[in-house]
C-alpha cells in the first residue's frame, strides 16, 4: 500500500512538471518553473560527472593499447662547479677622526676670524685672533732684556777665558742670560695661543662665536673644522663572524641616500667584543675623493666572509626534508633514454647561502642530474620523463 502512494505521488509530479528530459533547457528556462530547473541542473550535472567517468576510461585503454605510461614530466639541471663567494650583510655609520670643534686657548676678546663657513683651510693657517691684553708689549720688553742679559754674558765669558773676572760674575751672567730666554720662550708660547690655527687641513663647517665676543678656554667653541678626505665606516659584527670578518677583507659598501656603491676593504678589526649585543667593531676605510660622503652618513657594509671557488650551488626550492630532519633532492640516473630516466633521492647537506641558491657540502657532484621542476610531485625510484 504504502509503495502505491509513493508511485501515485511520485506521478502526479512528473505529471506537474512535465518530463524535462524531453525538453530543451531554452523550454524549460522559459517555463520560469523552479522545480523543473533544478530538476534538469541535477540530470545534467549527473551526466557531467557520468562523461568524465567514461573519458577517463577511455584514455586508460587507449593508454595501453599504444603501450604508453603517463610519467610525471619535470626539467633538470646540471650541476656545474662554480666560484661561491658568501657575503655578510651589516649596517655602517660613516665617520672622520678630523672632525673637532675648535676652542680658544686664551681668555680675551675675539678680535678676528679669518674663515667663512665651506671655506677650505691648510694645516697651520691662521683662522682667528684673540686679542693679547698687552703680551705682545711685554714680549719686546723681554727681547730686550734677553739682548742685554745675552750682551754682557758673552763678555762676561770672553773674560772668564782669558782669567780675568771671578767665575761668579760669569755665571751670574749665565743664569741671567737663560733666564731671559725662558721668560721670552714663555711669553712667545702665550701669545701663540692667542692665535686660532687649523690642526689639520679640512674644510670650516661652522663659524660658531662670531668677532668681538669674549672667549675662555674649554668654555667658548670658535669653529668646526671637518676633513672629509679621510673618511672611514665604523660597523658592529657579531662574534660568530670573528674568524672570518679579518684586516683586508673585501667590502661592498652602498649610500641608499647617494646612490652610490664602492669597493674597499676592512683597515681594522676591534680586539674588544661588546658584552651587551656580543659584536665587535669593525672600520672600513672609504675614499672621498667627490666629497659627497658626509659624517653620519648611513651606509649598507657586504663583506665577503667566506669563498669557496669549486662550490656545488642548487636553488633553495628544490630541497625537501624527510622526518629525521635530513635534506634531500632528486636526481635522475644518467642511463635516460628517449628522455625518460629514473629518479633517485639523495640526502645532502648544505652549507651558506647566498640569494635563492644554497651550497651543497655533500651528497652531490658535477655531471648530476638535479631535478628542478616537479621535484615536489616524484618518488623515489619513480620513472620521469624529461623536458628541458
Amino acid at each position: 500500500m504504502k509503495y502505491i502512494y509513493i508511485t501515485l505521488l511520485s506521478t502526479i509530479i512528473l505529471s506537474s512538471c512535465g518530463d524535462t528530459s524531453k525538453k530543451s533547457v531554452e523550454d524549460i528556462i522559459a517555463s520560469k518553473d523552479k522545480t523543473a530547473i533544478e530538476t534538469k541542473r541535477t540530470e545534467l550535472k549527473q551526466q557531467q560527472q557520468q562523461i568524465a567517468t567514461d573519458l577517463e576510461k577511455i584514455e586508460a585503454e587507449l593508454d595501453k593499447l599504444n603501450n604508453k605510461k603517463v610519467l610525471p614530466l619535470i626539467t633538470t639541471i646540471t650541476i656545474e662547479k662554480v666560484e661561491f663567494n658568501h657575503f655578510l650583510e651589516v649596517q655602517g655609520s660613516v665617520k672622520t677622526k678630523q672632525n673637532i670643534l675648535l676652542y680658544p686657548e686664551f681668555a680675551g676678546t675675539l678680535t678676528h676670524v679669518y674663515v667663512k663657513e665651506g671655506q677650505k683651510v691648510n694645516k697651520g693657517q691662521t683662522l682667528a685672533k684673540i686679542d693679547d691684553g698687552g703680551l705682545g708689549r711685554q714680549l719686546s720688553q723681554a727681547k730686550t732684556q734677553e739682548a742685554l742679559a745675552k750682551t754682557t754674558y758673552e763678555r762676561q765669558k770672553r773674560l772668564w777665558e782669558q782669567k780675568i773676572g771671578s767665575e761668579i760674575q760669569f755665571l751670574q751672567a749665565e743664569t741671567t742670560f737663560k733666564a731671559a730666554q725662558d721668560v721670552v720662550k714663555q711669553l712667545q708660547s702665550q701669545l701663540e695661543k692667542t692665535f686660532v690655527k687649523a690642526p689639520f687641513s679640512g674644510i670650516i663647517d661652522d663659524v660658531i662665536t662670531e668677532q668681538g665676543s669674549v672667549v675662555a678656554p674649554g668654555q667658548s667653541p670658535l669653529l668646526r673644522i671637518v676633513n672629509l678626505d679621510n673618511m672611514y665606516i665604523e660597523a658592529e659584527v657579531p662574534e660568530t663572524h670573528l674568524p672570518n670578518v679579518t684586516k683586508g677583507k673585501k667590502v661592498e659598501v652602498s649610500f641608499p641616500v647617494l646612490g652610490k656603491t664602492i669597493i674597499t676593504s676592512i683597515r681594522q678589526v676591534g680586539n674588544f667584543i661588546n658584552p651587551n649585543n656580543r659584536a665587535f667593531k669593525i672600520e672600513v676605510g672609504v675614499p672621498n675623493k667627490d666629497g659627497d660622503i658626509k659624517p653620519n652618513l648611513t651606509s649598507k657594509l657586504k663583506i665577503n666572509d667566506y669563498t669557496n671557488p669549486k662550490a656545488i650551488l642548487i636553488p633553495q626550492n628544490i630541497i625537501s626534508e624527510n622526518s629525521l630532519g635530513e635534506q634531500y633532492v632528486f636526481v635522475v640516473d644518467s642511463s635516460v633514454k628517449n628522455n625518460i630516466g629514473k629518479a633517485k633521492k639523495v640526502i645532502i647537506t648544505t652549507g651558506k647561502t647566498q640569494g635563492d641558491f644554497i651550497e651543497v657540502l655533500t651528497g652531490l657532484n658535477a655531471g648530476d642530474f638535479v631535478i628542478k621542476d616537479g621535484a615536489r610531485s616524484v618518488q623515489d625510484e619513480q620513472e620521469v620523463e624529461i623536458s628541458n
